[in-house]
């Protein structure tokens, strides 16, 4: 499992991990949160890729995280084994989508995640960190979360929003000027690595 190559794992976090690859298999033959052509390459494309969340910011025991629009769990199923002293709230506002990221972190025993259908605009509660995977242009993501960054700060960068994203971001970014882009291939080797961004902006 490539996952070893990058992280030092404990033995639980290792099974962890390894256990992802049947639980989606399973799920996604129910529910599809991945393409089907894209399943046998779960750990590089979908585990590793939420990672380099991890890569730019190891948070700290304690930190409270949200991931926006998660679809079957991504990033914050990977994140959470990463980081099971943190706290994670996984939305996403389609339900079945939800019900397997749920059933996944349930048969991982993750008992810091909670899972929920809902839209970004509906949560009220306060959070370090919000993470996302390309889920809709930054501009609007911003203007959803920014009422959900708290202001008591407790890792070494300031509380903010965390994106992972591909291609050609100028435009996109351009508004902010604190954003960092950082691109995957700096952590990870592989070619599909190459066009692939982690976004830090703090808010």
């Amino acid at each position: 499992m490539i996952i070893e190559d990058y992280f030092k794992l404990t033995e639980r976090q290792a099974q962890q991990f390894a256990a992802l690859d049947a639980l989606y298999r399973d799920w996604n033959s129910k529910i599809n949160v991945i393409s089907r052509k894209d399943i046998d390459n779960l750990y590089e494309h979908h585990v590793l890729h939420s990672l380099a969340i991890a890569k730019l910011l190891p948070f700290q025991p304690g930190t409270t995280i949200m991931d926006v629009g998660t679809g079957g769990g991504f990033p914050g199923i990977p994140l959470a084994i990463l980081f099971p002293e943190c706290q994670f709230l996984l939305i996403d506002s389609i339900g079945k989508k939800i019900k397997v990221a749920s059933e996944v972190a349930n048969a991982l025993g993750l008992t810091n995640v909670v899972c929920k259908q809902e839209r970004a605009e509906e949560e009220k509660q306060k959070f370090d960190f919000v993470v996302s995977r390309a889920v809709m242009p930054l501009p609007d993501l911003v203007k959803l979360v920014r009422k959900n960054i708290s202001n008591k700060h407790r890792n070494a960068v300031p509380n903010g929003l965390v994106v992972l994203k591909g291609g050609d971001l100028k435009n996109e970014i351009a508004p902010f000027k604190e954003a960092e882009v950082t691109p995957c291939s700096h952590y990870f080797r592989g070619e599909w690595f190459v066009e692939k961004q982690v976004i830090y902006l703090p808010l």
